[in-house]
């Protein structure tokens, strides 16, 4: 015998957000009659996993099927309606109107409860030629089955206009598929959310595998031109191609939800509080579409990850069921792979820091993925980002290859519990000489945090160091010559090495303030430890030359006199 259901709750939209809620749901009441309205013809699928589709690494279509309908039925007993669009919603009377697509007939249903999990949709700007079949976005797996057939029929080139994520690996999967690419971003760097010199290497990996790269530029027109596509560009240049991937952001898609009369930020996405609750006390939304908190930053935001959008739905589930779970916010934890080089962020770039006149300090470090001693170890670069006043993380920045995605999930953690630079001295991580070191790289960042906050050491960073600042110092550099030789130096620098400083230490005078470079900044570190304590006012150049010269370059990209 069937109980009466306990409360009737409508759900708008699948993938990550309204099938995670709609399981969740079940799960916490077996009575509830749950209805899934979803206007595509799939319920769940692995929207990260799409441009890897298109370049082949995931071969079979089916694998980015993360949940089927008559699986999830079966599972869970829910009512899915796929290829149903809800066009409208009262709330008043707490009813909505669907339409079938299929069918071409509209009907209501009513609710106790409704979950709104609508997503975002990808932009296009209103410019000329727009609308073509070749110019693309991807958001879905039709846009997918799209684009990789006009791959598949032979297509030569592609522009990808926009260098964030997406647009970097539909670039990636694009030119592993053979096709001649260009990437088009108004901003003078790639990877947006990151600060400019964190970037660089994501940037020469691009152009060393043969894509070219057109920053500070814009897209003002697209149109056909004997058969194919031609980018017409701001600078006059066109570029012609066989297709186009617009890149450039997405925008919620709340239409439902305005016509509803649910309050919406500015930007048009859907104000919720810490429940997920909306402005009708009957309505719920979760996901892309909506305005969060900024966990690091304490102000509203929207971050269309996946992983906010199901942690989101659980609580919007619980509170739906009666438990008073709360979202915390989002530190904006990101991390993706372009061809051999990855880079991740957590928390707050430097960038956003300054705009908002936080009092904050950075370090650079650049240890080994593991043990040097045992083969394959590899290099990468952090940034480590903290308050002034007390070292508190603030957020963090990494680039490399192997073991960034562990490093930048531990400084993930330590921001949402509130660790200091000093409490990563501290970290007990496992060590293996294939998997670390015995001093882990986080552990590094905070030493060089810690020695900063400490007083140990004066140290200007490597992106803050221009000509005023080398005019006013006189600049030691205490590798080898050979790495001088092969790596470059700072013009009219000094070369001690370090193992000669204390014999040699007769050669520099004190009528100007020392700044101290080696490679990576360790050395520099121990120089100054030295010089300071023989009286010398002496600073050292954090992240060393290798990151000097990766601010050096960001500087160049920014003036748009660089083009690969």
């Amino acid at each position: 015998m069937s109980a009466k259901p306990s409360k009737r709750v409508l759900i708008v939209g699948g993938v990550a957000g309204g099938a995670t809620a709609a399981a969740r749901l079940r799960r916490l009441d077996e009575f509830a009659d749950i209805v899934l309205f979803e206007r595509g013809p799939d319920i769940a699928f692995a929207n990260c996993g799409l441009p890897y589709h298109i370049g082949g690494e995931i071969p079979r279509r089916e694998d980015l099927l993360v949940q089927t309908v008559g699986a999830m039925r079966a599972r869970f007993n829910l009512d899915i309606r796929t290829r149903h669009e809800v066009v409208a919603i009262e709330p008043a009377a707490r009813r909505v109107t669907v339409r079938d697509l299929e069918a071409d007939r509209q009907y209501t249903e009513s609710y106790d409860y409704l979950l709104l999990a609508p997503g975002a949709a990808p932009i296009r700007p209103p410019l000329p030629g727009v609308d073509l079949p070749q110019v693309c976005t991807l958001r879905n797996l039709p846009d997918t089955d799209r684009i990789k057939a006009l791959v598949d029929r032979g297509a030569g080139s592609a522009v990808v206009v926009g260098a964030g994520f997406i647009g970097l690996e539909m670039a990636e999967n694009l030119r592993r598929r053979g096709l001649q690419v260009t990437v088009v971003e108004l901003l003078p760097q790639v990877l947006p959310p990151f600060d400019p010199e964190m970037v660089v290497p994501i940037y020469e990996q691009l152009t060393g595998q043969g894509i070219d790269v057109r920053l500070n530029q814009a897209v003002t027109a697209f149109a056909e031109q004997d058969g194919r596509l031609r980018v017409e560009l701001r600078d006059g240049q066109s570029i012609p191609a066989d297709l186009a991937i617009l890149a450039v952001g997405v925008r919620p898609d709340t239409d439902l939800a305005r016509a509803a009369g649910l309050k919406l930020n500015e930007r048009g996405a859907i104000v919720v509080d810490e429940h997920m609750r909306t402005s009708d006390l009957h309505i719920f939304a979760v996901g892309d579409a909506v305005e969060v908190r900024d966990a690091v930053l304490d102000e509203p935001t929207m971050l269309p990850l996946a992983g906010p959008a199901n942690r989101q739905a659980r609580i919007a589930a619980d509170n739906i069921c009666g438990r008073p779970s709360r979202f915390r916010g989002v530190q904006g934890t990101a991390i993706v792979r372009v061809f051999d080089t990855v880079a991740a962020c957590t928390g707050a770039s430097a960038k956003r820091l300054r705009q908002r006149g936080a009092a904050f300090d950075y370090v650079y470090v650049r240890p080994k993925s593991h043990a040097g001693y045992y083969p394959g170890a590899q290099p990468m670069t952090i940034k480590l980002l903290y308050r002034c006043d007390d070292g508190r993380v603030l957020g963090a920045q990494i680039v490399g290859g192997e073991g960034v995605d562990k490093r930048i999930d531990v400084l993930a953690v330590a921001i949402q519990a509130g660790l200091t630079a000093c409490d990563l001295e501290q970290l007990e991580l496992a060590y293996a000489p294939q998997f670390g070191s015995a001093k882990d790289p986080l552990n590094i960042a905070g030493f060089v945090a810690a020695n900063k906050l400490r007083g140990d050491v004066r140290s200007i960073e490597a992106d803050q160091v221009d000509e005023q600042v080398l005019a006013g110092h006189h600049v030691i550099d205490v590798r080898n010559p050979e790495e001088l030789r092969k790596f470059g130096s700072i013009p009219g620098a000094d070369n001690i090495p370090l193992p000669l400083l204390r014999e040699q230490v007769g050669r520099i005078g004190k009528d100007k303030p020392l700044l101290v470079t080696c490679q990576a900044g360790q050395r520099g570190y121990y120089a100054c430890r030295l010089l300071g304590q023989l009286g010398f006012d002496c600073t050292n150049l954090g992240g060393g030359y290798a990151t000097y010269a990766q601010a050096c370059k960001a500087r160049e990209l920014a003036g748009g006199g660089d083009r690969a």
